[in-house]
C-alpha cells in the first residue's frame, strides 16, 4: 500500500511542478486525464495505462494474474453495518484479497493504516448486504465514511481508495486535521457521487 499511495502522491506532485502529461506505464504513450489504471498485485501498485494497453489485460488471467485491471464501478450503498468487522475508525475501506483474507485500510496524516479484518465476518456481512459478494479482490473497495455525521458506504475501485489517503495526508494539519481536511474530504464524497 505504501508503495501504491507514494505513487499518487509523487505523480500528482510531479505534473504540478513540471506539468508533463501523464504516460502510460507500459508503452510511454500519453494518456488522458481520465484513463485506465492496472494493479499490480505483487507489488501493491497503481500503473497508469493507455486504452489500448489496457484491453491486453481485460480477462482475469491476463498478465498471469499479477496485473488485473482497475474497474470503473462506483456504486453507492445504502448504510452497512460495518460495526461488526470491528474496526473502530469511520473513514476506511476494505479490500477482499484473492486469497480470501480482506483487510482495512485507512488514511492518516502518516499515510494508510492497515488491520486485518476476520474473513468469516466479510462473509457474513456480504451475506446481508449481497453486493459485497461482487467486489473484485484486489482492485475494488468497500469505502466507508461515517466521519461527522456522513453515512456513505461505496463499492469503489481501488484507486479511489489510494486517491482518498493521498487526499488526506496531504490536507491534514495539526493534531485534529485542521480547517481544510475535512470539507476536502466532502468534496472528494461529493465527486463520487458525480461520478457514478
Amino acid at each position: 500500500m505504501d508503495g501504491a499511495l507514494a505513487r499518487v502522491i509523487r505523480s500528482a506532485a510531479d505534473r504540478a511542478v513540471t506539468a508533463e502529461p501523464e504516460v502510460c506505464d507500459l508503452c510511454a504513450a500519453p494518456v488522458a486525464d481520465e484513463h485506465p489504471h492496472l494493479y499490480d498485485t505483487e507489488a501493491a501498485q497503481v500503473q497508469c495505462v493507455c486504452r489500448p494497453c489496457s484491453v491486453l489485460f481485460a480477462e482475469d488471467g491476463a498478465g498471469e494474474g499479477r496485473h488485473r485491471l482497475v474497474p470503473r464501478r462506483r456504486l453507492r450503498l445504502p448504510p452497512v453495518d460495518t460495526a461488526v468487522l470491528g474496526v473502530p475508525v469511520g473513514l476506511v475501506f476494505f479490500v477482499p484479497r484473492c486469497d480470501g483474507t480482506v483487510t482495512a485500510q485507512g488514511p492518516s496524516p502518516a499515510g494508510a493504516m492497515r488491520w486485518e479484518v476476520d474473513a468469516a465476518a466479510w462473509q457474513r456481512l456480504a451475506t446481508m448486504c449481497p453486493q459485497l459478494a461482487s467486489v473484485a479482490p484486489e482492485v475494488e473497495a468497500l469505502l466507508v465514511n461515517t466521519v461527522r455525521g456522513a453515512d456513505e458506504h461505496w463499492i469503489v475501485p481501488i484507486d479511489d481508495c489510494f486517491r482518498m489517503v493521498a487526499l488526506v495526508r496531504r490536507e491534514w494539519r495539526g493534531l485534529s486535521g485542521g480547517g481544510r481536511v475535512w470539507p476536502a474530504v466532502e468534496r472528494f464524497f461529493a465527486e463520487l457521487t458525480e461520478r457514478s
